[in-house]
């Protein structure tokens, strides 16, 4: 019956009116304005440096204006065909309009879950560090199902992902990789990921068909940009080249074109190989070393809010986030949120958005 679908109009209704409050739409349209009539003085592109910054805000608000009206022009068509349909008493309507209402739906959950990264990092592009742990070809095969999941995630959102550094596994697998995922909010939703993910089925690599547990740890950081300030002693870090491992050709065989970078007083390791040049890898490191010291000031500072604050909660790298389940049943639980599927082949093609909400609302109430 189309009187069924009043309630769910209703509430799009006042969820898209709250999320255009909550959005600061028609002060972004001023400031969009404002931005585009910047960009047409003649002077503009003088500081090339502040010029790109302007352009990157301008395509942000862009972004975020543009999906609340595309979302409130799709309600409104879709409450439209409704009230014609009743008029007429077209109940053969209801299945599509129906269909319209639950795809606006889905809109809206995305776009809220954007609202909620509003942390001053969560735009940017993102650094994702994949560890195998103990357990030898069963860890390193499951870091490099991790690797792929996150690849489909990135790609189903947009995003592009370049593989900085891979260390292959010794027969099968990757025992560590680093991708950087460039792309609006890569880090604000990929700050879920971080922490250890751990996996039980019966191995593939047991002759016996017995069931393992296998660990690989997942660690992200925002790319910092130049503007904040990572003081950075390079007498502090040491330097070394090796020869690039993989594909490449000739290039990769004898030139020591790949970087490692170890900051001493911290013991952290950045190494890049991405780059056809020496010089273009040690720029990369440099980047990934600053997002390293960044995000560890970041802890530190946390850590001290929650001594201050009593928060008896341990902040620690290496905490278990979630954990995949192949036998003897199919399971993914997250153990800080409770979001669970047993839809395992949906998550390990990177329909991971569940959890990555589930994360952000708890967070933004405070429950994590």
């Amino acid at each position: 019956m189309l009187d069924d679908l009043k309630p769910k109009i209703a509430a799009l209704e006042n969820n898209l009116s709250e999320m255009e409050k909550s959005l600061d739409i028609e002060n972004k349209k001023d400031k969009i304005k404002e931005l585009e009539y910047k960009m047409g003085e003649p002077t503009f592109w003088d500081n090339a440096e502040e010029a790109q910054k302007i352009n990157q805000e301008l395509a942000d608000l862009k972004t975020g204006v543009d999906k609340y009206a595309s979302l409130k022009t799709k309600f409104d068509d879709a409450k439209t065909l409704f009230e014609l349909a009743a008029e007429e008493g077209d109940e053969d309507s209801e299945g599509e309009i129906k269909a319209e209402l639950t795809d606006i739906e889905t809109g809206v959950e995305n776009l809220k879950l954007e609202i909620l990264l509003s942390e001053p990092y969560d735009k940017n592009n993102a650094y994702l560090e994949l560890h195998a742990g103990a357990g030898g070809t069963e860890a390193q095969d499951w870091t490099q199902m991790l690797l792929r999941m996150y690849g489909r995630w990135a790609e189903s959102h947009g995003f592009t992902v370049e593989t900085e550094d891979m260390l292959p596994g010794d027969e099968a697998g990757v025992k560590s990789v680093t991708l950087f995922i460039k792309g609006h909010n890569a880090y604000g939703y990929l700050k879920s990921e971080k922490g250890v993910h751990r996996l039980v089925r019966i191995s593939p690599f047991d002759s016996n068909a017995r069931r393992h547990t296998s660990f690989s740890a997942c660690d992200v950081m925002p790319e910092i940009d130049d503007a904040v300030e990572v003081p950075i002693n390079m007498a502090d870090v040491r330097v070394d080249t090796y020869r690039a491992s993989g594909a490449g050709g000739q290039h990769i065989n004898k030139t020591s074109s790949a970087v490692r970078m170890t900051h001493e007083p911290t013991g952290i390791v950045v190494q890049c190989q991405n780059e056809r040049s020496q010089l273009q890898n040690r720029e990369q490191c440099l980047k990934m070393l600053r997002a390293k010291l960044f995000k560890l000031e970041q802890e530190k500072k946390e850590a001290e809010i929650a001594k201050l604050e009593g928060d008896q909660q341990k902040i620690e790298w290496g905490s278990q986030i979630r954990s995949y389940v192949f036998q003897p049943y199919t399971m993914v639980k997250d153990h800080r949120t409770s979001e669970e599927t047993g839809n395992i082949d949906a998550v390990m093609d990177g329909e991971i958005d569940a959890f990555i909400r589930a994360y952000l609302n708890a967070k933004a109430n405070k429950a994590i």
